[in-house]
């Protein structure tokens, strides 16, 4: 069974946010999966998926504290700079993260660990709406 859709995120402000449930409302037919793969993909350079906590919302945060220090606005060594000060930043931290995940999936549910959750990592001021393209392989059955 395979499987390809685009999913949209609405627009999110800079940081860091859970779209696990976002992601599996929008998917269906990954209940009928016995056993498989789904892979995610951003089509964005400025946004990026990880995989992390899923509880504190003192993670999400800390994670957008670290990246902004580690990685600042308005360094002197920055040239790609006509798109505001967060673009080359947003880039950097997109490249850092990077832009898929392939999770796999067990009798109909994606197989994260208890406290595992998929992130939107939203690295502009103002990103706008993301894609993602979502592709499922796998064995139907329960």
């Amino acid at each position: 069974m395979w499987l390809q859709r685009e999913i949209r995120l609405d627009p999110r402000p800079r940081g860091f946010h859970l779209v696990t449930r976002e992601v599996e409302a929008a998917l269906p037919e990954l209940a009928g999966m016995r056993v498989g793969l789904l892979h995610l993909h951003i089509l964005h350079t400025s946004a990026s998926l990880t995989l992390n906590e899923n509880a504190s919302p003192d993670v999400r945060r800390d994670f957008a504290s670290w990246f902004d220090r580690a990685v600042p606005e308005r360094a002197e060594y920055w040239t790609h700079t006509l798109e505001g000060d967060d673009d080359m930043p947003a880039h950097v931290k997109a490249s850092l993260l990077g832009p898929s995940l392939t999770l796999p999936i067990a009798a109909g549910r994606l197989a994260l660990g208890t406290w595992q959750g998929i992130y939107l990592c939203e690295h502009r001021d103002a990103g706008g709406a993301r894609r993602l393209v979502a592709t499922a392989w796998g064995e139907a059955g329960g």
